[in-house]
């Protein structure tokens, strides 16, 4: 797929899938850094701001073939917001609800991708994402929070009255990506398969977009030039299993989470 299919696919229906990135073999990489490190740190699914703890996530965030699709929708100048695996076990009930993700972010502007890179098949058996075509076009839209220890997100917001018949699915292959716009409605059913469902969830932004809910909250310029120098910088992570970056990511991740945990 072309940059302008891209960008023409992005505009028109709020997302786009798949989108080649990691061969097989860099995915399974990429695989195998994450579950070491999870033996030495434990279980590493909705971590905020994983590049500033592993180098492994902050490669796959800027790899330049992933850069060049946010480009072609965001423009020549990015910043790395965050990055997240979302992880969902083998036989799990783990779900994610309809939802959008700019609901509690707390930013000024819906000027923002967020790309979803699989590392283990992303199929309808293992939950992989569904999405509403041309849902961004309407903007924001009520959330009501919800009680559901099963539910990934972090307030358990769902959007009702979702017309399901006109989802459509996003199944990807290790090393494919999708991207989505921040208003578009998704959601994800729960993993029926043998096999995890990884997937790295990478956040970009415009560097006009402000933070209006925390000034302290950080990213990362990983292209083009910022002429606003809105957000403080975050210091991506530059050796593995090192105690001092993974105890500055839990400050950020701390903070991050507070944004997006004040729903007003």
């Amino acid at each position: 797929m072309d940059l302008s299919e891209i960008k023409r696919r992005y505009d028109q229906d709020g997302f786009v899938s798949p989108i080649s990135i990691l061969d097989e073999q860099e995915a399974q990489k990429q695989r195998d850094i994450l579950e070491r490190t999870e033996t030495d740190i434990g279980n590493l699914h909705y971590k905020f701001k994983i590049h500033t703890a592993m180098p492994s996530a902050f490669e796959v965030a800027t790899h330049p073939k992933l850069l060049d699709a946010i480009e072609a929708i965001l423009g020549p100048n990015i910043l790395l917001y965050s990055v997240s695996y979302i992880i969902k076990e083998p036989h799990s009930a783990s779900h994610v609800s309809w939802h959008q993700d700019l609901t509690y972010w707390g930013l000024s502007s819906d000027d923002q991708v967020s790309a979803w890179l699989a590392l283990s098949p992303a199929t309808m058996e293992s939950g992989c994402m569904r999405m509403i075509p041309k849902s961004h076009l309407g903007g924001k839209i009520e959330h009501q929070l919800i009680e559901d220890e099963n539910n990934v997100l972090l307030n358990g917001q769902n959007v009702v009255g979702v017309d399901e018949e006109a989802a459509v699915y996003c199944p990807l292959n290790p090393g494919e990506a999708s991207l989505h716009h921040g208003w578009t409605l998704h959601a994800s059913m729960p993993n029926t398969s043998p096999d995890r469902r990884i997937g790295l969830n990478i956040q970009y932004l415009a560097p006009h977009v402000r933070q209006l809910k925390n000034p302290d909250d950080g990213a990362i310029l990983v292209r083009g030039e910022d002429h606003y120098n809105h957000f403080p910088i975050d210091m991506p992570a530059t050796k593995s299993n090192d105690p001092a970056q993974w105890a500055y990511r839990q400050k950020l991740s701390d903070r991050i989470q507070n944004i997006q945990s004040a729903t007003v």
